[in-house]
């Protein structure tokens, strides 16, 4: 069916988890009149007491589609790819549940987004249905949430405030004082326990990948270290941020012949730098250990989350620092909540920005700043989120 003659614009897959949920009411709150909109699950009651909560925030929501799928089930999967121009999914860890979905809306030409933050799943997605969804005319745009689009599309705005033609050089520092999802958790420490299929995925890509000619973009782990820029102290973050960054880079000759990215979590002060990596380090270990890590999982599972109250007091802050061209530029990209109320933002406006914005013509698996750029960033702007040019020397 064509994109033009399908039921629905966006289909919120997941709706009814807890970060789902908060997708939905931001849906409910701020998709135009028009837009044509579903959630979808795979409790059809769990979908009604959805819908009323979200008929008390727009009573024009009492009469919102209901849609039964379920990610073991391929052929409800298909329905579900078929009848939307958009799906957005929330339901992970995508590496047991992701990738029906993907597959079916590569096949059927439908744009897709999740919140991954799982390297394996987007390096195997890529091999095994990038070249589907190009000729299809896809999108698949993975990790829509706090990871990665601030990181993503931060980097993007820093690189347009610099000279082009150069060599450019990026260093992002995070900041927060928030919890992370149980979905996150969980994902974390799937990836955690993963170690060997990661590497053999991004083996994968690399032979399937074009290589680059006459350019580099690079993604580097870096050190720690005290950065003056940040005022603290910079722990490298091996997250799948810089991974999607350094694809951005590749995707575009605005990023220069030779970019580099390095991403650091930034630490006021020692003791909690030093005690950070522990935590981090009995984290890894413990995902390697079956009982501990099933145990961690069942502490922190997804489909929970903070109150408003402790949401509404967390926010986050990354800074950039990008030099090239004998320019150096310092900016900000800052939010509120990042693990959930942001993210639930973030996904929402890249499901209406895939629906209903301008974009290049592109198809085939995205990153965040390739499909979307800076009509997102404009986007994002205006629902609350700052992008911002701090200083340049």
């Amino acid at each position: 069916m064509e994109p033009s003659k399908r039921n629905y614009d966006i289909v919120l897959f997941g709706a009814t988890g807890f970060v789902g949920a908060l997708t939905a009411q931001y849906l409910a709150l701020h998709a135009p009149d028009d837009c044509r909109w579903a959630v979808a699950g795979r409790n059809r009651t769990k979908l009604e007491r959805l819908r009323e909560r979200l008929t008390e925030l727009n009573p024009a929501c009492a009469t919102l589609p209901l849609i039964t799928a379920d990610s073991t089930d391929p052929a409800s999967l298909r329905s579900l790819a078929e009848s939307s121009r958009v799906v957005a999914t929330t339901v992970g860890p995508y590496v047991w549940y992701g990738e029906g979905l993907v597959e079916a809306c590569a096949e059927a030409g439908t744009d897709y987004l999740d919140l991954t933050g799982e390297p394996e799943f987007v390096d195997t997605m890529y091999v095994r249905h990038d070249a589907r969804a190009r000729e299809r005319g896809a999108r698949l745009v993975h990790a829509c949430g706090f990871d990665s689009v601030p990181h993503d599309l931060g980097a993007l705005f820093t690189v347009r405030q610099l000279p082009t033609g150069v060599p450019l050089r990026v260093d992002g520092f995070v900041r927060t004082n928030a919890m992370f999802s149980g979905g996150t958790f969980a994902s974390t420490l799937t990836a955690l326990s993963r170690g060997t299929q990661t590497a053999r995925a991004a083996r994968e890509r690399r032979l399937h990948e074009p290589r680059l000619v006459g350019r580099q973009a690079r993604a580097q782990l870096g050190a720690p270290h005290f950065s003056k820029e940040a005022g603290a102290w910079a722990l490298p973050m091996p997250t799948i941020d810089p991974q999607i960054i350094a694809r951005s880079a590749a995707a575009d000759e605005r990023y220069g012949p030779d970019f580099r990215y390095r991403h650091f979590a930034a630490v006021k002060h020692l003791p909690f730098a030093i005690g950070g990596v522990a935590a981090v380090g009995a984290v890894a270990a413990a995902s390697q250990l079956p009982p501990v890590r099933d145990w961690l999982m069942n502490r922190y599972e997804g489909g929970q989350g903070p109150d408003e109250a402790r949401r509404a007091r967390s926010w986050f802050t990354v800074r950039f620092v990008g030099e090239g061209g004998g320019r150096r530029v310092f900016t900000e990209v800052c939010g509120g909540d990042p693990g959930y109320d942001e993210t639930a933002k973030i996904l929402a406006e890249a499901a209406l920005c895939l629906a209903f914005d301008e974009l290049p013509e592109r198809a085939g698996q995205l990153t965040p700043a390739t499909a979307m750029g800076t009509a997102l960033i404009e986007r994002l702007r205006a629902a609350g989120m700052r992008f911002r040019v701090a200083h340049t020397r």
